[in-house]
């Protein structure tokens, strides 16, 4: 008899047979009495093929063929094949780094982790490729050479995509706009027949934000890992994450879920980009359950097996026809002002409050498509948003907040102050647009990363003109 215990799920269950298999291919005897392998805590769900490994080295030091001396505080985790190789398996990282604020040491993982593990540093970690491996070393017989992790060249490496706004003709207004963005890591939507350059500007973006740091590249890798989308021979994501969702994802696909919950598309692209182009077309309730990632930059996840919070803290760009047909352009659109109002309409009015920048992207004239001159690089513009983020980093030391995007209420009353001129042009504006609270509070956002760029401490009535300009979709009826 062979029995799990401790709620598990199918792959731990059918766990039993691979492990004995591997006992057996890999040239030790499997104990023909009564096993019963307990999980604990019994209450919490145990999912994966993680625990194939342990369980085979727990059954192994119960026979006496593994000391048990070096089990007090060792961890081990690993998928484990019929003819006893160790595979790899997800969530790596985050183990890794719950071991070394535990305490616990070695941790032995399959090779194919190994530098996924080592990423977190200041850890002995003990690759292996086989179960023999890791009886051999769990006994003292075989030390096999811990993996150094070079995270700074990771970091440092040149980016693998080739995208760069020198390719993009024309779009000035657009490049300006997306400048601003990433400045201030506000919120796009942009607004264009098909054909326009909105996925084409939207892939841009993240090419012209600040490089992670450290800290950022691990909690990115650690919802990556969990995922099990992390780079082959590398233990980081190093450069900011791009999601581009298809509008026929379910709910749990983009905003995470499942029996169990697991991250979506939403914490996929946290500290980077997630672009959702033909937003009218994604499911009313997708539209809404954004709201929770914009306004908090995390998803809380509550299912009966538990209650799971994922960061999503992204930059959003959605971009949208004007009309269902997807006519050409407004000229030669055949949609009566009804239909073009209704299928804007999907987008409700809350979240597009939670949307800073509303764009009009219109066709390019054929002249600047057929111009040779480049555009500015994406490097350059980057540059511009690195300053424009030290002064923001400087201003809001000690905070809490990185970016303005990510004011509160309080602050933006302190930093964003606006001269006479400019208190008018806002109170205008508010009256004309029948801008919301949060629209007020986010043209005020935008002028104040429209100063940073422009390199000054007070914001000016050309600021706030600018801001407001960002704000198309609020003049529809």
């Amino acid at each position: 008899m062979f029995t799990t215990v401790g709620l598990p799920d199918s792959a731990v269950r059918e766990s039993r047979d691979r492990v004995r298999a591997a006992i057996k291919n890999s040239g030790f005897e499997f104990p023909q009495e009564r096993i019963t392998v307990n999980l604990a805590p019994a209450d919490l769900r145990k999912e994966g093929a993680a625990f194939d490994l342990p369980t085979a080295v727990g059954i192994l030091a119960a026979t006496g063929l593994v000391k048990p001396d070096r089990l007090d505080r060792a961890l081990v985790l690993g998928e484990l094949s019929l003819d006893g190789r160790v595979c790899p398996v997800r969530g790596v990282l985050p183990v890794a780094l719950s071991c070394r604020r535990g305490g616990f040491t070695p941790l032995v993982v399959p090779a194919d982790n190994a530098a996924e593990a080592a990423a977190v540093g200041g850890l002995r970690v003990m690759p292996v490729a086989t179960l023999q491996d890791t009886v051999d070393f769990l006994n003292g017989e075989r030390e096999p050479p811990s993996p150094a992790a070079n995270v700074g060249r990771w970091l440092t490496a040149p980016s693998a995509d080739a995208v760069d706004f020198a390719d993009v003709r024309g779009h000035a207004h657009a490049k300006r706009a997306l400048e601003i963005a990433a400045a201030g890591a506000h919120n796009v939507i942009m607004l264009g027949p098909p054909g326009a350059g909105k996925t084409m500007l939207a892939r841009r973006l993240a090419g012209i934000l600040p490089p992670l740091t450290l800290d950022e590249a691990i909690e990115v890798s650690m919802v990556w890992s969990v995922s099990g989308l992390l780079p082959a021979g590398r233990g980081l994501v190093t450069e900011r994450p791009f999601r581009a969702p298809h509008h026929t994802a379910s709910d749990a696909g983009l905003i995470g879920g499942g029996s169990i919950p697991h991250p979506g598309e939403v914490s996929l692209a946290h500290h980077g980009v997630l672009f959702m182009d033909e937003l009218p077309e994604f499911s009313q309730r997708i539209l809404e359950a954004l709201r929770q990632p914009l306004e908090e930059g995390q998803v809380v996840v509550s299912r009966t097996a538990g209650t799971a919070a994922f960061p999503a803290r992204f930059q959003f760009v959605g971009a949208a026809n004007p009309c269902r047909r997807g006519c050409a352009s407004f000229r030669a659109c055949i949609c009566s002002p009804a239909e073009r109002a209704h299928y804007l309409s999907r987008l409700s009015r809350p979240l597009l409050d939670r949307i800073d920048l509303h764009l009009e992207i219109p066709a390019v004239p054929y002249a600047q498509l057929a111009s040779t001159g480049g555009g500015e690089s994406s490097s350059a513009i980057r540059e511009r948003v690195e300053v424009a983020r030290a002064r923001q980093t400087q201003r809001f030391t000690g905070t809490g907040v990185g970016v303005n995007a990510r004011m509160t209420g309080r602050q933006a009353r302190r930093w964003c102050a606006v001269p006479a001129d400019a208190a008018k042009l806002l109170a205008l504006a508010v009256t004309r647009l029948g801008l919301s609270a949060r629209g007020h509070d986010r043209v005020l956002k935008v002028a104040r990363t429209i100063a940073d760029l422009a390199g000054v401490d007070d914001i000016a009535a050309e600021h706030v003109s600018e801001a407001i300009q960002y704000r198309g979709l609020d003049r529809s009826p």
